[in-house]
């Protein structure tokens, strides 16, 4: 939704505690009585959400309407081929699949001390910009990694329709290189191309002392990527255990984040106004799934 100059000044005003009503406000308020959130800070909230949450520096992003309860993605695998002069172009045959959306709701509240809200020399649209991207970022993470594709986005890990299992360690709780370079070969080339692993700290550690029989290591730690592809550490990553997925290889471009509405508040002036605080409601609404399974493979260890 594109907003003006003249919303963006009368929300920040109302945020900041003016309570007499704009008729400028009415451009983005929503009938649950939501304020959408000006371009400009839906500009930097999604760079600052870029630095808290790796599948937003790597997913494809969606919009979709609010009130859209389904999509068409399509995983192109289609060929240029080289044909003659009048000879008819060749068929990608690409497929489309529907895929209904679920509306999945992130909130989270913060209070402000009025007079801290009030102080000119507050920067509060930095501060809500860098909190709220820190508090939605990981929890987008989370989904994206973990979630049950019911209440929340369906993960990344999910056992029916996620990434899927490209190699079985040998060991419950040992990672051995040569289950690594299993599981690298595992997707396809064109998908290792652009692909990146997902591992959290404590796997990560086990992997960075990992050789080969001839002594190489598994581990590039000049570039901080194995066998050329770079690692991303997220802490909602499963640990090395029976029976766990400790690491992933995706390319994400295949996981998408439908954004059906973005950042939206609403003002609590009364609710904490006994503590002399402002409450800022603050939500969004979105999906998330992996499109193509085969672009990603996950590491099973042993039951």
């Amino acid at each position: 939704m594109a907003t003006t100059k003249n919303y963006s000044k009368a929300l920040w005003n109302a945020v900041r505690g003016d309570r007499e009503y704009s008729p400028d406000l009415a451009e983005g308020t929503t009938r649950q009585g939501d304020y959408v959130m000006p371009d400009e800070f839906v500009g930097r909230f999604t760079a600052a959400l870029e630095k808290e949450n790796l599948f937003r520096r790597h997913a494809t992003v969606i919009q979709a309407t609010p009130t859209s309860d389904r999509i068409e993605a399509v995983a192109s695998t289609g060929e240029a081929e080289w044909v003659d002069e009048n000879i008819a172009f060749p068929d990608s045959s690409d497929s489309f699949e529907e895929i209904k959306l679920n509306p999945c709701k992130l909130a989270s509240l913060t209070c402000l001390k009025q007079t801290f809200i009030q102080d000119s020399q507050f920067d509060i649209e930095k501060y809500l910009t860098d909190d709220f991207a820190r508090r939605f970022g990981r929890a987008e993470e989370k989904a994206f990694i973990n979630g049950d594709g019911i209440t929340q986005p369906c993960g990344i890990l999910h056992d029916t329709i996620g990434a899927q299992v490209g190699a079985t360690a040998a060991s419950k709780t040992v990672l051995a290189f040569d289950d690594v370079k299993k599981l690298y070969f595992s997707l396809k080339p064109e998908h290792r191309r652009h692909a990146v692993w997902l591992m959290n700290d404590d796997t990560a550690f086990r992997l960075r002392s990992l050789n080969d029989s001839g002594g190489m290591d598994l581990w590039n730690h000049s570039t901080d990527t194995i066998f050329g592809r770079p690692v991303e550490i997220s802490e909602h990553m499963p640990g090395v255990e029976a029976g766990g997925k400790p690491i992933v290889l995706a390319d994400l471009r295949y996981y998408w984040i439908v954004e059906r509405r973005s950042l939206a508040i609403k003002m609590l002036w009364e609710l904490f106004s006994m503590k002399n605080q402002i409450g800022i409601a603050a939500h969004e609404i979105l999906d998330g799934r992996l499109i193509l399974p085969e672009a990603a493979r996950v590491l099973q260890m042993a039951e």
